[in-house]
């Protein structure tokens, strides 16, 4: 009989107990699927038996095999298409971990020393990202606060603005121009609502940036009102999405894409302060970043997604150091076996207490990768390389 997960998606595992349980033995079966659909109970069934096969086919044992089959009959709370993340041990399942959206890339199956950690690292860097969304019409407009990962917006608000002055039939002459400043007036006076609702969201929430979609003279007139520092995190879409039957396919491509902007600048942001100093804050590969890591003195490291198809072995540690970079290292550490280099160096660097941000290619679900070698990891350090570190 297995026990329940510790989390449950929507509900993230935080970082002191993703922490906490990777100092815990394994061994760990890893499953990086999709969340549940919504086609019919063939389909869905025949998800469930891919994903049994799975990890069957990574060697995981019978008692976890049957906590994953019994994790996959329970419901995650978010639309298709979802990703799930589950992590079990001993038949029992210590993480389950859902984010609203596809995929990254294909499913992934292995049991081991260590977790999988690069997929479910990918989508947790992103997870923490809020915005804001907003699609106007000179109407009105719908508001959301939104976070990467969620299902639901975290808070959403209708502004219905006047509706009852906007002329329905245009005239002719002096009578059309008329009711077109009237009619501009009362759309500018809806957008003044707008603005005040996405301000306050603004001031409140700081999301990372703000999504603008709607009718085309009703956005122009909301960034018109809008502040200064709202104006800059402004993504303006060119479609009109409120509009009766219209898709949102526009607005979630641009979602991502600001996602990953942010994502990006983060890293520069990192990369830049690990080559000041004449680099002295920053360390580049596997082997020169391993040692920094046995010291905790990496603050933040970078992983192209890229490396988890890498051929690449660390040796893994039961015990601080954490990591090694070679069978014969001599620690008092118990080693816990080669493993995956992305793996060794993530699960090192998070019970060090590190950032760990996963960069790469966007990949749709399947979507074969870039042939291309990893790029090597980089870290920003907590102290200079060649200073001893702070009492």
């Amino acid at each position: 009989m297995t026990n329940g997960p510790r989390t449950t998606g929507g509900a993230p595992m935080s970082d002191v107990e993703l922490e906490r349980l990777l100092s815990e033995p394994g061994p760990w079966t890893t499953a990086y699927i999709d969340g549940p659909s919504d086609l019919p109970e063939p389909g869905e069934l025949a998800h469930r038996r891919a994903a049994r096969e799975g990890v069957e086919s990574a060697g995981a044992p019978q008692a976890d095999i049957a906590a994953i089959e019994e994790a996959l009959g329970r419901g995650t709370g978010l639309p298709s298409p979802s990703t799930r993340y589950l992590l079990v041990r001993d038949g029992r399942v210590e993480l389950d971990e859902s984010f609203a959206g596809p995929r990254h890339g294909p499913q992934r199956f292995h049991h081991g020393p260590v977790p999988m950690l690069v997929p479910l690292l990918w989508h947790r860097v992103r997870e923490d990202i809020s915005y804001v969304v907003v699609e106007t019409a000179r109407d009105g407009a719908r508001v959301r606060l939104e976070r990467v990962g969620a299902g639901e917006p975290e808070r959403s608000v209708e502004v219905e603005g006047d509706t009852d002055s906007l002329p329905k039939v245009q005239a002719g002459g002096w009578s059309q121009a008329r009711f077109q400043r009237h009619s501009e007036e009362v759309w500018s006076s809806n957008q003044d609502e707008v603005a005040d609702t996405v301000e306050r969201l603004v001031r409140d929430a700081q999301p990372r940036f703000v999504v603008v979609s709607g009718d085309v003279r009703a956005r122009q007139l909301l960034v018109e009102k809008l502040g200064g520092d709202t104006r800059a995190l402004i993504v303006e879409v060119e479609a009109h999405t409120r509009a009766a039957g219209a898709s949102e396919r526009s607005v979630d491509q641009a979602v991502s894409d600001a996602v990953e902007h942010e994502v990006e600048a983060e890293e520069a942001e990192a990369l830049d302060r690990a080559a000041a100093e004449a680099h002295r804050r920053g360390a580049h590969g596997v082997r020169e970043i391993t040692p920094l890591l046995q010291q905790a003195q990496v603050d933040t490291l970078i992983l192209d997604d890229a490396i988890v198809d890498s051929e690449r072995l660390l040796e893994a540690l039961a015990e601080s150091p954490w990591v090694a970079e070679g069978e014969n290292d001599e620690y008092a550490a118990q080693s816990l076996g080669r493993v995956a280099a992305g793996d060794a160096l993530a699960r090192a660097a998070i019970l060090t207490g590190a950032r760990v941000l996963v960069t790469g290619d966007q990949l749709e679900p399947d979507e074969p990768r870039p042939d291309r070698p990893p790029r090597e990891p980089v870290a920003l350090l907590r102290w200079p390389s060649d200073e001893t570190p702070p009492q």
